[in-house]
């Protein structure tokens, strides 16, 4: 129903570019696109990333913070990248603790380059079986 077109999915989701196409369904009524649609797109996309790159642990979202900078008054690009130097920090809290908690920033861009909204996805990233003796 958002007819998303996945533009870029390199390196096993660690370069990510989704579509999110302006349309009479996504248009609120000062003529951008409604925040949900922008954060339904975002909420997946880093715990995806780590479920793919973290195949041995669960992963969910565990905060998404969603800042509409300015209107998405065109068709939107979401732009996530997973820097190296994270998926290290990751690997290395994960195997001293079994458990990482990293923070994710990605956008929606309009199609003049500009960033209108910023996101931050905080990732739960646990050994499978924490839950049952931690919590989250």
């Amino acid at each position: 129903m958002m007819r998303l077109k996945v533009t870029s999915l390199e390196d096993d989701w660690r370069k990510v570019r989704i579509t999110l196409p302006l349309t009479w369904i996504s248009r609120n009524m000062g003529g951008s696109m409604f925040g949900g649609f922008q954060a339904s797109l975002a909420d997946p996309i880093a715990p995806l990333a780590c479920a793919r790159v973290f195949t041995d642990y669960h992963v969910w979202t565990r905060r998404l913070t969603v800042d509409f900078r300015k209107p998405g008054n065109s068709d939107l690009e979401l732009r996530f990248d997973f820097p190296p130097e994270k998926e290290e920090e990751i690997f290395k809290e994960l195997a001293e603790r079994g458990r990482s908690t990293p923070t994710f920033e990605y956008g929606l861009y309009r199609k003049d380059g500009l960033m209108c909204t910023k996101v931050e996805c905080v990732v739960a990233i646990r050994k499978k079986g924490y839950a049952e003796g931690h919590g989250s």
